[in-house]
C-alpha cells in the first residue's frame, strides 16, 4: 500500500508560482471584543472544536429552524453558525440576568 507522502505528491514537473508564503491571519473575534457586549464569531475559521451529542428530535428542531431563517428572512446559515449565534444568546442572557435567565431556571428544573 502506498504511504501518503506517495499519494500527494506533486504529480507535474513545472515551476507554478508558490502561494503567498505569509501565514493567513484569521480572527475568531474582533479586535474590539473588549468593548460592548459579546458577538458570535460568525463567518470565521473556527480552531476550536466542540463535539455535542444532540437526539433526532433536537438535530430535527435545528433543521427546521436553520430552513425557517432560510425561508422566512431569507438567511442561508448552516447548523454551526445557528448554534454559536443560539449559544451566544443563551451566554449574553445568563451574563445579565445571572440566576433569573431562563439557563439557569430550566437547569434547576431539571
Amino acid at each position: 500500500m502506498p504511504a501518503a507522502d506517495d499519494l500527494f505528491r506533486p504529480t507535474s514537473d513545472t515551476d507554478q508560482p508558490t502561494a503567498d508564503p505569509r501565514p493567513r491571519r484569521v480572527r475568531a473575534v474582533a479586535d474590539d471584543a473588549e468593548s460592548g457586549p459579546k458577538r458570535p464569531s460568525g463567518r470565521v475559521r473556527h480552531d476550536e472544536k466542540m463535539t455535542v451529542y444532540v437526539t433526532e428530535d433536537e438535530l430535527l428542531d435545528i433543521e427546521h429552524a436553520r430552513l425557517t431563517l432560510r425561508r422566512h428572512h431569507g438567511l442561508a446559515v448552516d447548523r454551526g453558525r445557528l448554534v454559536r449565534e443560539a449559544l451566544a444568546l443563551v451566554l449574553a442572557d445568563l451574563e445579565t440576568q445571572g440566576v433569573d435567565s431562563p439557563l439557569v431556571q430550566r437547569l434547576l428544573d431539571e
